[in-house]
């Protein structure tokens, strides 16, 4: 008898799957958003050998609800405001799959053609929707890719900017003189991983300084700092301006910094990994202001905000020809009429792995079923709340608001009259800890100005006004207890002679 699981039975408990994702779904409200197992404790549960023989789909079910559950923190909680949104839909689920069940293996236009070509096709549409310039769309010079994530597209377009500043000798030769990539202290660490993974090393990622008030890359010292690397014999090879850091959600003058890579001829990275698609929204296009003029790569995720299951990560690039230049390997065993002929696009050029998915069917289903009234309506949603939120922060006295805030993330600082600095971050991270504890609501943390700032990110499908609301109650009311509890503590101050 044959082991393998016949159309009948993977009907059966393909629907029993299905089935127990909307049940998750729909009570994922009755669950604590941070998983509260301890190191170790989930494989402590589970076998420790395979089994020898194979067991029925239910058995595989039950242990997901009684080992794994308990050891997820849920993404799509309405309580989750940690990191950034990772958003799902219905209808990404659905097309994600669809893809498992096409099970394609999309490295060359000739494996699938409709693989590649949907692709093109979509991320086509992405960028009309984002206001982005036609260099970015495949049918012209540049055009776009769907990655895993914005680390993966930033190393690519490091890749690409190496090409290019070497003149085409990098790729083939290995790196053959000092080159520099320039960030900021708020730029995201996918960067400098970056540049270790391209040889470049962490001592070749030069710091631009920022605006002390909105965090945001000083064009006048980018240009300072790019003039006298290239005196000391340095070669400027990229600079990555961020549209939406992970921090703060700080902007970049994309307009002036790319005015500056101009004079000196150095590749304009844009990362948008978040604030990107909400240009989906013509109020929010402002984002994009220098992107059609100087990027020469561009890259945000629509598995961050814009309902699509991680991962999907898109990259455009303005021109294909560096990308390619760089990546390109045709050994013989994947030679074909098409690729030799010119006139196709094979991703695998693309990337920096061979094999990939049947990405471009989730986001397909997204934007074929939200629409881009949809995605409007969603983004302008998590902006609104976001509002709201930073308004009651604005009218409490205990608290401090981080600005500018311009999307859904809201920066805010509890205050801790009486307590040094140094006690007052501990407090504010104890203070999240118990939050996260509660099992209503996750927050993460940030510094800015070396102060300990709570990150308080919106725009989960689920979340809705009365969870904002149940989250502001809850910081207020515990932030008021720890104080009181600080209060009446006694305090050992260190003097001389202490010790």
């Amino acid at each position: 008898m044959s082991p393998h699981m016949t159309p009948e039975e993977f009907r059966h408990h393909g629907k029993q799957v299905v089935d127990w994702i909307a049940d998750y779904l729909a009570g994922i409200e009755s669950r604590p958003v941070v998983s509260p197992v301890r190191p170790g404790e989930i494989r402590g549960a589970l076998p420790a050998h395979p089994p020898e023989r194979g067991e029925p789909f239910e058995s595989v079910l039950a242990d997901l609800e009684r080992v794994l559950l308990p050891g997820i923190t849920h993404w799509q909680h309405p309580g989750f405001f940690g990191y950034f949104p990772s958003n799902s839909s219905g209808p990404a689920i659905l097309g994600d799959l669809l893809s498992s069940g096409l099970g394609v293996q999309g490295m060359l236009w000739v494996t699938s053609p409709a693989c590649t070509e949907l692709e093109t096709v979509v991320l086509d549409w992405l960028a009309e929707l984002l206001g982005l310039p036609d260099r970015f769309r495949t049918d012209a010079a540049g055009g776009g890719v769907i990655q895993d994530s914005a680390s993966s597209a930033c190393l690519v377009a490091l890749l690409a900017a190496l090409h290019r500043a070497g003149g085409g000798r990098v790729a083939a030769e290995g790196v053959d003189r000092r080159y520099t990539l320039y960030v900021t202290s708020q730029t995201h660490s996918s960067l400098e991983k970056a540049a270790r993974i391209a040889g470049l090393g962490a001592a070749a990622v030069r710091v631009v300084d920022v605006d002390p008030r909105t965090l945001a890359m000083d064009p006048g010292h980018l240009r300072a700092l790019l003039a006298g690397d290239e005196a000391a014999g340095a070669a400027p090879a990229m600079v990555c301006a961020t549209v939406g850091t992970t921090s703060t959600t700080a902007v970049d003058p994309v307009a002036a910094i790319g005015a500056v890579c101009r004079e000196r001829g150095v590749w304009l990275h844009v990362d948008a990994a978040y604030a990107g698609v909400a240009a989906v929204c013509p109020e929010f296009r402002w984002l994009n202001d220098g992107v059609a003029e100087y990027a020469d790569s561009y890259a945000t995720n629509p598995h961050k905000w814009l309902l699509t299951t991680f991962d999907c990560g898109v990259l455009w690039t303005a021109d294909r020809a560096p990308l390619l230049g760089a990546l390109s390997i045709l050994p013989e065993y994947l030679r074909n009429a098409a690729t030799d002929s010119g006139s196709v696009v094979d991703y695998r050029d693309w990337q920096v792995p061979l094999g990939r998915r049947f990405r471009a069917l989730k986001l397909w289903s997204v934007i074929r079923w939200y629409g881009a009234e949809g995605l409007r309506a969603h983004i302008r949603k998590g902006v609104a709340l976001a509002g709201e939120l930073a308004r009651w922060i604005t009218a409490d006295p205990g608290f401090e608001l981080h600005e500018p805030r311009p999307l859904g993330l809201v920066c805010v600082r509890p205050l801790w009259p009486g307590l040094t600095e140094e006690e007052a971050d501990e407090a504010t991270l104890r203070l999240m800890e118990l939050l996260n504890a509660s099992g209503t609501m996750c927050l993460t943390h940030t510094r800015i100005a070396g102060r300990v700032t709570l990150r308080i990110a919106i725009g989960a499908p689920a979340t809705e006004r009365r969870h904002v609301a149940q989250a502001w109650a809850r910081l207020r009311r515990e932030h008021a207890a720890l104080r009181a509890a600080l209060a009446g503590r006694p305090r050992v101050r260190k003097g001389r002679g202490s010790g």
